[in-house]
């Protein structure tokens, strides 16, 4: 015997979850665009390095939010007979396609630098103050658009830490524009986009080993496997439980599976039905990540001992 736990508001809230965020994600790419053709603009005419970086992080910002709100949009077309969960995993593609523009950004940065440290090139620092604070006003501006669904979703979390770094970056555009406009030391500007560059690396890799957990369908962080095992097993009439999986199939819809061998007598008396209701609610209530969506395997103590020896 065995069921899926699935309330009526389940998938109406994932895909509120998944999709809520396209608002806030197409304000914030109109704005990442508008900034970053202002800095694109600020390179060329500066010459500058750190806003160069901050404007090819920026490209990979504008094309993540875009893939983001695409995803974000797919999420939310209704299962279908070939995809049974929908579009759910493009929120997993989103987030490690803009990793992986992240740490390219990255990569680039260090080239880049070297070469610089090598001939440091002439950069105005007025035009350059300029530019950054122009670049920081509009990172601002979306983060607070992002900020309030951050948690909702890898998508807009990886949408916002985004947004975020290059704020950061603007700060450090900021800060070499005014070393070089009192000093005139032009190597502030390479120092600032190697600044910007080691705060994207890691961050990119973080995400990017997160998409991978998904992918590989780890145990979501806040699940302890032995203490849920024992939650079950400790549910009257359960005698033991095996072939037990927890994943995640998007950021926002972890699942579980699970055989649930239990007294013979349930099958008989009908308090199969309640001892299905009793372990569902659960893996619902009592943990910290609640799991809507579970699907248990009732068995009698017979039929449990005929798969063991199967299995083995």
């Amino acid at each position: 015997m065995g069921a899926a736990h699935d309330h009526d508001h389940d998938h109406a809230a994932h895909d509120h979850a998944a999709g809520a965020g396209r608002g806030r994600l197409a304000i914030a790419f109109a704005i990442t665009a508008s900034v970053l053709v202002a800095e694109l603009v600020g390179a060329w005419v500066t010459g500058s390095l750190a806003l160069l970086t901050d404007a090819a992080h920026m490209v990979t910002d504008a094309i993540g939010l875009l893939v983001a709100l695409t995803a974000a949009t797919l999420i939310r077309r209704p299962p279908t007979t070939r995809r049974t969960w929908g579009l759910q995993r493009l929120e997993v593609v989103a987030a490690t396609v803009q990793a992986g523009l992240m740490i390219g950004v990255g990569v680039f940065v260090v080239v880049e630098a070297i070469r610089r440290f090598a001939e440091p090139p002439a950069i105005p620092g007025g035009e350059l103050l300029l530019f950054g604070v122009l670049g920081l006003l509009g990172n601002l501006v979306a983060m607070a658009v992002l900020f309030g669904g951050r948690g909702r979703s890898l998508n807009l979390r990886a949408a916002f830490l985004e947004v975020m770094a290059d704020a950061l970056g603007s700060v450090a555009v900021i800060a070499a524009a005014i070393v070089i406009s009192l000093t005139g030391v032009g190597a502030a500007d390479t120092i600032a986009a190697v600044l910007i560059g080691a705060f994207i690396v890691p961050r990119a890799v973080a995400l990017l080993w997160e998409s991978v957990q998904l992918v590989l369908e780890s145990v979501p962080k806040g699940i302890d496997l032995d203490e849920l095992r024992a939650h079950l097993v400790a549910t009257p009439h359960v005698r033991e439980v095996h072939d037990l999986h927890v994943s995640r199939i998007a950021t926002d819809l972890p699942v579980l599976t699970a055989h649930v061998v239990v007294d013979d007598e349930c099958f008989r008396d009908g308090h199969a039905a309640t001892m299905l209701q009793d372990l569902q609610d659960c893996v619902a209530e009592h943990f910290t990540v609640s799991i809507e969506h579970s699907t248990f395997q009732l068995e009698p103590v017979s039929h449990a001992t005929g798969e063991r020896r199967a299995h083995a």
